[in-house]
């Protein structure tokens, strides 16, 4: 997510504490806390998906999704 939607979701949230949001407003506001939600989820699932364990005997193991995902 670049840092103008960043900018934005503040700018709504800043003027929501002010001023009552437009119909428009809440549903821009949502769509975009939304996609700043998957980025991040998909952000973090990136990263673990490059994790490993060493193992005491210095073996490494891949790390697995829990439930076979």
């Amino acid at each position: 997510m670049d840092e103008k939607k960043i900018k934005r979701i503040n700018e709504l949230y800043k003027k929501s504490k002010t001023t009552e949001l437009t119909e428009a407003e809440l549903q821009e506001q949502q769509a975009l806390r939304t996609e700043y939600r998957m980025a991040m989820l998909n952000s973090l699932s990136a990263s673990l998906d490059n994790v490993s364990i060493q193992n005491p005997d210095g073996s490494i193991t891949k790390v697995k999704p829990k439930g076979g995902n």
